[in-house]
């Protein structure tokens, strides 16, 4: 199966702050971007990345400038406000070959092979799959007034993280049924679970961090400095 890798990359930021995008704050000499996609290159089933960006994005091109990898990366896209429409418009600029398709937060840049693997050997068995690590502390289901309406028992919840897979075909279809529900929809799995599509968990990695503030940041530098 030919499985392309979905990066998003268009999101403001904001809780993050800063002059620019997170993904491209410099870490160990490189752009966080960067690292996410030499990630990527652990798993030899990834045959090309479909970069979603910005409107207005000047950064990317001269990041990617004079760079190499072992899959093919795409001209970037143009992607949206919210996350369904940066997915929308990635996938379709992916070439009609494309089987699989997992979609990456381009801020997420200690994916392990371990992750990589297991979360496309699911994806490949059920049709798709999403990394996932147990919930340790206990949670609380609040209304807006923060009243506690629910106790949900830990053992049964997961914490879930990116690349998540699934068929291109399961995506584009399921996208079309939730055109109207599409902003309620707080990741890409939720998605294909609205449309009736069966999603499976894989193994996660609390490594496998989503860089969103400045304590990420100093986490990832702590991280990479310690194994070097």
């Amino acid at each position: 199966m030919s499985v392309a890798v979905l990066l998003l990359a268009a999101g403001s930021g904001q809780r993050f702050g800063g002059d620019i995008p997170k993904q491209y704050v410099q870490v160990a000499g490189q752009a966080i971007l960067l690292h996410t996609l030499r990630s990527l290159e652990q798993e030899p089933r990834i045959a090309m990345v479909q970069p979603v960006i910005a409107a207005g994005d000047a950064i990317f091109a001269n990041i990617m400038a004079g760079k190499n990898f072992s899959f093919q990366i795409l001209d970037a896209v143009e992607g949206g406000v919210e996350r369904s429409i940066s997915m929308q418009r990635g996938l379709a600029a992916l070439p009609a070959n494309v089987d699989m398709v997992a979609v990456h937060d381009a801020a997420r840049p200690m994916t392990s092979q371990a992750v990589l693997k297991d979360v496309l050997d699911v994806a490949f068995e059920y049709g798709a799959a999403i990394p996932a690590i147990a919930v340790h502390d206990t949670i609380k289901r609040v209304d807006g007034c923060g009243k506690v309406l629910e106790t949900p028992h830990r053992a049964c919840l997961r914490a879930v993280q990116t690349p998540q897979v699934a068929r291109l075909d399961w995506f584009q279809a399921a996208l079309a049924k939730e055109s109207d529900r599409l902003h309620l929809h707080t990741d890409d799995a939720s998605v294909l679970e609205a449309a009736g599509f069966p999603v499976y968990v894989s193994q996660g990695d609390m490594n496998n961090r989503k860089i969103t503030t400045q304590h990420d940041l100093q986490w990832m530098q702590d991280f990479l400095e310690a194994k070097v």
